[in-house]
């Protein structure tokens, strides 16, 4: 009897172990399963970089990290820039802008019109080695705007009164409990001047265009791909497949292998640009528009 038991006790005990540790193995299991890598291609890092701007340019900090990540990132040969955005706000549109200025003095970048590339995307845009636009795109809209609305009617029929101490002649400029007087509309329209000079001046720079012709390329001007294309805002009209193929021949890679976004990040950028675009109707800025 204790031969057999010597025989079978390996056996025994790895039945003994499977038992008591059976959660913690399905649960190992089950990890391997999700991030196991699927073929070969997996085991590679990827030589090309897309990135993705979508929806208002409000919240930017992600999409700018991604940049400088993929400009630092040797593996990395050259990145696409994928973007379907109407504007924002000026600074987060520079932001982007300079990202794409840093990284393109260490590899080759494009930028991809998939949908909108307008005012404030557009000027995120500028400093790529090529901007290619989508034909049903549409691409433009150089300028600046600050809005607000009027609501002493609406406040005067429901009863409310604005009461305020401030020090500084135009420290109440832009508030909506009035109309604007003309000094305040002069102190609002030196901003956007001087914001609109800055505008289409990177904008000359970058792309190569006569800040004296402005008015045929900005004065917020809206586009077909091709009609941006005559006047010198983006390089060629195609789809995403030719931006990547541009992208892959400036970047010298043999075997592109591309970066696969989560699905899960998607949403959750798709939710924050609406989240930033919601606070922003309630909260108003200087918008390039």
């Amino acid at each position: 009897m204790q031969f057999i038991k010597k025989i079978f006790s390996p056996f025994i005990a790895t039945m003994k172990f499977i038992q008591e540790h059976f959660k913690a193995m399905l649960f190992l299991l089950i990890l391997f399963l999700i991030f196991a890598p699927q073929s070969k291609e997996n085991l590679k890092p990827h030589n090309l970089e897309e990135i993705y701007l979508v929806g208002p340019v409000m919240e930017i900090s992600e999409v700018v990290d991604q940049i400088d990540e993929a400009a630092s990132n040797e593996f990395v040969k050259g990145i696409l820039l994928n973007v379907d955005s109407p504007g924002g706000a000026v600074a987060p549109s520079i932001e982007v802008a300079y990202a794409l200025k840093r990284a393109r003095e260490k590899k080759p970048v494009i930028v991809y019109a998939s949908g909108t590339l307008a005012s404030g995307s557009y000027y995120a845009s500028i400093w790529a080695d090529e901007i290619i636009a989508n034909p049903g795109s549409m691409v433009g809209s150089i300028g600046v705007i600050m809005q607000g609305a009027d609501v002493s009617e609406l406040m005067q029929k429901i009863g409310i009164k604005s009461q305020s101490v401030q020090a500084g002649k135009y420290k109440k400029v832009g508030a909506s409990d009035r109309e604007w007087t003309e000094y305040e509309i002069n102190e609002l329209n030196k901003v956007i001047q001087g914001t609109y000079d800055l505008f289409t001046t990177d904008v000359a720079d970058a792309r190569g265009l006569d800040i004296k012709k402005r008015d045929s390329f900005a004065n917020a001007h809206i586009f077909t791909a091709q009609q941006a294309k005559d006047v010198g805002l983006i390089d060629s009209v195609g789809v995403e497949y030719d931006a990547k193929n541009r992208l892959v021949i400036l970047s010298g890679v043999s075997e592109p292998l591309w970066n696969k976004e989560d699905k899960f990040d998607k949403i959750m950028k798709k939710l924050s640009a609406q989240t930033a675009a919601t606070i922003h109707t309630y909260f108003p800025a200087l918008v390039l528009k």
